[in-house]
């Protein structure tokens, strides 16, 4: 039994994701900001933990992460807002993952996007352009930690229904089929059991590859 944290908790790959790594045996502890979320949290068999991950120090993170082997960020600013993007997709993950080192989780998989990079190709002008940003710097931040890490990079998130099922070659395009939210919490639970996606940037959509048989 794994003790995984997941940051972000009630959001919509979070949520699926806690339901997965409950019902496969491990203890789940997902961190919410909004104590009124706590009860959608539970019924997925997770523990809620309201710790609003944008405002806590990195002390505080590093406190409430002992004794855990593993995190996922799932957190979002959810865009809109510049400030709140760097606050929270930027600066927050960046502090938990100082904050993972600190208190002894070593296992670190960083929920990302299809295409982050330093030289995502956004223009400034656009909306999207401050969360290319902000998670290009937490995605560096994250390589250069000393944590056995994974980026997960999907592509345009959807709701259709999980597929298991994906394509371990995408690369962005306009085009793309894009990637079910419940695939990549089924992506997600699968690399925290697989030492070889460790220090790996895992780019993928939807497509044929069984999730086992991808990344080998």
């Amino acid at each position: 039994m794994a003790r995984i944290v997941i940051i972000g908790g009630h959001g919509k790959v979070a949520l699926p994701l806690a339901e997965i790594l409950s019902k496969r045996g491990d203890a789940v502890s997902s961190w919410i900001r909004n104590p009124e979320h706590a009860s959608d949290v539970a019924a997925t068999g997770a523990t809620p933990r309201v710790l609003d991950v944008e405002t806590a120090s990195k002390e505080e993170i590093a406190e409430a992460l002992q004794g855990a082997d593993a995190v996922v960020f799932s957190a979002g600013a959810g865009g809109g807002n510049p400030d709140r993007t760097y606050a929270v997709d930027r600066d927050a993950a960046i502090r938990s993952i100082q904050a993972a080192e600190q208190s002894g989780a070593r296992r670190y998989v960083m929920v990302s996007y299809l295409g982050a990079a330093p030289d995502h190709g956004v223009p400034e002008s656009e909306p999207f352009f401050h969360y290319a940003e902000a998670k290009a710097a937490a995605d560096i931040a994250l390589r250069a930690s000393d944590l056995d890490w994974t980026v997960l990079m999907p592509g345009r998130l959807t709701s259709d229904e999980p597929s298991g099922r994906v394509d371990p070659d995408a690369v962005r395009a306009a085009d793309n089929p894009g990637t079910s939210r419940a695939n990549v919490a089924l992506v997600a639970a699968a690399v925290l059991d697989r030492p070889d996606t460790v220090g790996k940037d895992l780019p993928f959509t939807d497509g044929a590859v069984t999730i086992d048989d991808a990344w080998r």
